[in-house]
């Protein structure tokens, strides 16, 4: 692959060989365009110049997001957006008298940069999230699982990221958890219309700053209390402002699965608003027509009118906190005190029931605490006790976050070749996980290289357009440049790759080595990998641009 400088910019007196055989009219035209661009210069800092820059990707394989074959052709990027798409021998002119840098693409991959369905991080702490940007995501979203950074005042947080800069670009969700802890509702289901109107309110007022919707997180403490009103209440304030409902569900076990996912789909169904299905899977089920039916209960919403898609990882380890192994009644402080006091031979029973059934101890892999990195089975071995008073004499249900290992591969990977199924890592910078280092790259090196499972145009869609479909990304009648597809006027965030070389290289022994292959990295226009990598912040805080109904 090769890089081109041009010495068209201004105060340039250089020629390539192709300006060398430009008519004298052309050339004239060319200095007079010189001499404007000059005087341009004289009144603008150098990063705006940098900004107002112009490069040339010739020589590409496009893969424009939409799923539709690859073709040869170039691609002009003029300040922060595609300024033009060329296909090879069409006999347009790819606009590059103007251009400061040409890349030779080589017949490489020119895609357009990944989003992540579902991310985590502290853009205040990594605002370069180079994990992401080494896979290719030039977008990730935040405020998942009910759970928002910003509290009450979503606009200054936004505001704040977008003053600082990031690696890639950021959207936000409002989470449903924190909405509960900000009006400090009680620790039950049927919470007075006070309560609700007042985070429907603040949801409301985090959407008209640019939040993209609502994310819940049923499984987990304190959004685990919310029934049926409360949850199709919210939603309605989503739908009402163009949102979409992002939901972790109640519960990913086999034998609960379908509830909790009938669940979400009423206050879909309650509300109009579209529905989103975090990371799905299904635990400890070893048979694929179990994906068949999970799947047939969305298409079954889908056939009564209702908008329904979902992302997986593509690993068959989830991660979160210890907590999902205790029961609902010893899961906070004071219960699993109680718990431990008063009902601790029924709590060792659990443990040893439920530790059972997700393969056992040796299944489940510390990824904080003082633990880190080994199995229950091994922590157990050491400290000679029994893996359930492991959990409940040096553990506890906040006292570690771990690795599951308790996902069938051809569950998930029926899952992953459904139409409506993206890619979301669900994985952070810090996270002692593979997934959030190298997801993106995996889907690519075993999905579509070694297994053939997807093919590349399939699995870019996957992780492209179909995400910025399903957030909003793509109509400029929602966000101010749409994004995700390689088109004129969208947004220059590009991926320029050979996907051969592509390789997570991450592992559960060693979760933060940074995904190889993706050599060429834009976002919005600013090369933030360029063969190795730079110090650059040209990420932006995307709003949703909303009016209430």
């Amino acid at each position: 692959m090769e890089i081109k400088t041009r010495n068209s910019r201004a105060g340039s007196c250089g020629e390539d060989n192709d300006s060398q055989k430009m008519t004298f009219t052309a050339r004239c035209t060319a200095l007079f365009l010189m001499l404007v661009s000059f005087a341009a210069a004289t009144c603008c800092s150098p990063d705006q110049q940098e900004n107002e820059s112009t490069v040339l990707i010739t020589n590409a394989r496009i893969i424009d997001g939409t799923g539709s074959p690859a073709f040869d052709g170039s691609v002009l990027i003029r300040d922060e957006k595609i300024a033009g798409v060329t296909k090879a021998g069409s006999g347009e002119n790819e606009g590059s008298e103007d251009v400061s840098r040409v890349i030779d693409a080589g017949g490489d991959v020119l895609a357009p940069g990944f989003i992540d369905a579902h991310s985590r991080g502290n853009p205040f702490e990594t605002p370069r999230f180079d994990n992401f940007l080494s896979m290719g995501v030039t977008t990730i979203t935040l405020g998942l699982v009910g759970t928002h950074p910003g509290g009450e005042d979503a606009a200054s947080w936004l505001d704040d990221v977008n003053a600082r800069g990031t690696g890639p670009n950021i959207i936000h969700f409002t989470g449903h958890s924190t909405l509960r802890e900000i009006v400090d509702a009680p620790d039950e289901g049927d919470l007075d219309a006070a309560y609700i109107s007042a985070m429907a309110d603040i949801l409301s007022g985090a959407m008209n700053a640019g939040s993209f919707g609502l994310s819940l997180g049923l499984e987990f403490e304190p959004g685990s209390y919310a029934g049926r009103q409360e949850l199709t209440a919210l939603a309605e304030a989503v739908n009402d402002h163009g949102g979409i409902l992002m939901a972790h569900v109640r519960s990913e076990d086999d034998d609960r699965i379908e509830a909790s996912v009938q669940e979400v789909l009423d206050a879909g169904r309650g509300s109009g608003v579209p529905v989103h299905f975090s990371h799905l899977k299904i635990v400890y089920a070893n048979e694929v027509e179990r994906a068949e039916d999970i799947l047939g209960i969305l298409q079954e919403a889908r056939d009564e009118g209702l908008t329904v898609t979902a992302d997986v990882y593509p690993y068959v380890a989830s991660f979160t906190g210890i907590s999902i192994v205790f029961p609902e009644w010893a899961r906070s402080e004071q219960d699993f005190e109680t718990a431990v006091s008063e009902r601790r031979e029924e709590l060792e029973e659990y443990l040893r029931a439920r530790i059972t059934l997700r393969n056992g101890p040796e299944a489940t892999l510390f990824g904080s605490g003082p633990w880190t990195g080994k199995t229950l089975a091994e922590v157990a071995e050491e400290l000679d006790m029994p893996f359930e008073n492991v959990l409940i004499d040096e553990v506890g249900p906040d006292g570690a976050s771990a690795a599951y290992f308790v996902m069938n591969e051809d569950v998930m990977r029926r899952f992953l070749q459904d139409p409506h199924v993206m890619i979301g890592s669900d994985g952070g910078p810090e996270m002692r996980h593979p997934r959030g280092y190298g997801s993106f790259a995996r889907i690519i090196r075993k999905y579509v290289r070694e297994e053939g499972l997807l093919t590349l145009e399939e699995a870019v869609h996957k992780m492209s357009g179909l995400t910025a479909a399903t957030l909003g990304l793509s109509d400029d009648g929602i966000v101010d440049t749409p994004r995700g597809l390689i088109r004129e006027g969208y947004a220059a965030d590009l991926l320029i790759f050979d996907p051969s070389k592509v390789q997570d290289r991450a592992v559960f022994e060693d979760p933060h080595r940074y995904a190889a292959g993706f050599d060429h990295v834009f976002v919005n226009g600013e090369h933030v990998i360029a063969d190795g990598e730079n110090d650059h912040l040209p990420g932006k805080v995307i709003r949703r641009q909303v009016q209430a109904e």
